[in-house]
């Protein structure tokens, strides 16, 4: 028989929602009433309502509120009482995604210093309970879970970009801003949604029958053993990986494996994996749903790119499951569009272009979902850039224009393509692509990347290719598809500052064109905003894409 209890995400310290009704809901035994009294620092109430538990859950909704501290919560059920208090009133946003959002305040370029700081920030963050299998220790483990402040020790574990995104959003709106962890690296969207969303769709299904063929005729204990027996044994290999690279710096992945054994991460399909379609929803996310939030930040797409094709379904999908889950149906996304990244002994897959590519088309259809671009914050030879406060910021930035309108949104976004015009060569004038752009009014700037270059130019060397002297990051084809690096000029008039015109002499009718278009590589044009331009192509049927990725970079995302 169930008894009576609150979600876990309520405790001291916790962080409700300013100027929205508040989502209030736990567990218990069926017929029983529910009480919850809301009261201010002078223990006055503010808001009281009822609910009766059915099929062993209850859920109220409190008056919404303006910001303020000091509140406390008291919810009754027959002769049990639950009080918390210390409690914020203010902004809540989830921080949902894989390693990136998932990478620790402690280990990132800002941390120390950050971590030094006396003076409260004004954040507070919980960490959802993260462990990916409902057994008894689950349940004890969630209890567990905690609101903390900044006086906690446990700050140094928050996601970076969660509280440097917050501390943004507190500082501009004067109000304690609440940070909700909900990340696992390595995972795929797919994990994050609810499966009658991913059976909507063909594509989408895949992520389903892929798991499904792999279990076919396993039972759940079976599965639980292979997983567990993966663990004991990825444990103690992942050790020796860690000696072997601080013993012999340099070695390469291919070395490692030769040396150690093949690394089996991500473990076999199971029932108990983490990385399994919808597990994630069910074991983390749903169990804070529906708390109120104000919206979400979304740092993900790395492990779905061996699927790039199908990613803006993907994502606009997973939009939808979490918006109708929480009956929200404007609930804003602010969501990074994947920096560079290669490794050194990896191919240049251009898979990632079509992970930004539908970043992009999320961002141009589906309302209340903003981009922010991250091309020129990528780290050389690593899927994690060490540096978190400049994609944060612009994060925060993104929010404080598009979901409280106190910026102005031209300001906060790069430069997007719009629409594109071929010229074909004549007897005096060479074939031209000019390009329009939103975002871009007052012009674009020329930054100095020659880092950046030199390493795009060492990956492309290992692999057997020669940069040529004339790349410049753009390109252009004509009607068969083949690429050349294209020179390329500034609208230069009030009425074209922001458009951009192309052209290589070898390309006499251009058809297409495209700019970064690489997993990793050099980044030097900007708006005058001071944001990167996006990469794009002006068309999808430019030629085949490749759909493969490199093992080294998905054992990476963890």
């Amino acid at each position: 028989m169930n008894t009576f209890s609150v979600a876990a995400v309520f405790s001291d310290h916790m962080v409700l929602q300013r100027n929205k009704f508040i989502s209030i809901f736990g567990y218990g035994d069926d017929n029983q009433t529910v009480n919850a009294k809301l009261f201010n620092e002078k223990n006055e109430l503010l808001s009281e309502n009822n609910a009766v538990i059915l099929n062993g859950r209850w859920d109220l909704q409190l008056d919404p509120q303006i910001a303020q501290n000091g509140c406390c919560l008291q919810i009754t059920c027959n002769e049990t009482s639950k009080k918390f208090s210390d409690i914020a009133i203010g902004e809540v946003w989830i921080a949902g995604g894989q390693s990136n959002m998932e990478f620790e305040l402690q280990n990132c370029t800002e941390g120390p210093d950050e971590l030094k700081l006396k003076d409260n920030p004004n954040i507070r963050f919980y960490y959802t309970n993260k462990i990916a299998w409902k057994d008894e220790h689950f349940y004890e483990a969630e209890k567990a879970t905690a609101w903390q402040t900044w006086d906690s020790e446990w700050k140094k574990a928050w996601s970076a970009v969660g509280y440097f995104f917050g501390k943004k959003l507190s500082q501009e709106l004067d109000c304690t801003v609440g940070i909700i962890g909900c990340n696992w690296g390595g995972t795929s969207a797919s994990a994050w949604m609810r499966k009658e969303f991913l059976e909507k769709d063909d594509d989408l299904r895949t992520y389903l029958t892929e798991q499904e063929e792999a279990t076919k005729g396993k039972s759940i204990e079976q599965q639980c053993k292979e997983y567990d027996d993966y663990v004991v044994e990825n444990d103690a290999w992942q050790i020796k990986c860690n000696e072997l690279y601080a013993t012999v710096p340099g070695i390469t992945w291919a070395q490692v494996q030769e040396r150690i054994g093949v690394c089996k991460w991500p473990g076999p399909k199971s029932c108990k994996n983490p990385y399994r379609p919808t597990g994630l929803y069910d074991c983390m996310l749903s169990r804070i749903m529906p708390y109120t939030v104000k919206g979400v930040i979304w740092y993900q797409g790395e492990s779905d790119d061996h699927k790039p094709g199908m990613y803006a379904k993907l994502f606009s999908t997973m939009i939808d499951n979490w918006r109708t889950d929480w009956h929200d149906d404007t609930m804003p996304f602010v969501y990074v569009q994947l920096p560079g990244n290669r490794y050194e002994q990896d191919k240049d897959f251009k898979n990632w272009p079509l992970i930004r590519e539908a970043q992009a088309k999320v961002h141009n259809t589906v309302k209340n979902a903003f981009m922010t671009c991250a091309l020129d914050l990528g780290q050389y030879n690593d899927i994690h850039p060490k540096g978190k406060l400049v994609i944060a910021e612009r994060m925060a930035n993104n929010a404080l224009a598009n979901v409280y309108n106190l910026k102005n949104a031209k300001d906060v976004l790069s430069p997007l393509y719009v629409s594109s015009i071929s010229k074909p060569a004549t007897s005096d004038s060479k074939g031209t692509i000019t390009i329009e752009f939103d975002n871009a009014a007052s012009g674009f700037e020329l930054r100095d990347d020659e880092e950046t270059f030199e390493n795009y130019k060492k990956l492309e060397k290992i692999q057997g290719n020669q940069v040529p002297e004339n790349f410049t990051g753009f390109e252009i084809a004509g009607a068969d598809g083949v690429y050349y690096p294209a020179e390329f000029a500034f609208g230069g008039s009030d009425s074209n500052r922001n458009t951009i015109i192309l052209c290589n002499e070898k390309v006499k009718n251009p058809v297409f064109a495209r700019y970064a278009w690489y997993n990793y590589g050099p980044v030097r044009v900007y708006g005058k905003n001071g944001l990167p331009l996006a990469p794009f192509r002006t068309s999808t049927n430019d030629s085949k894409a490749q759909t493969e990725h490199a093992e080294i970079q998905q054992i990476m995302t963890v």
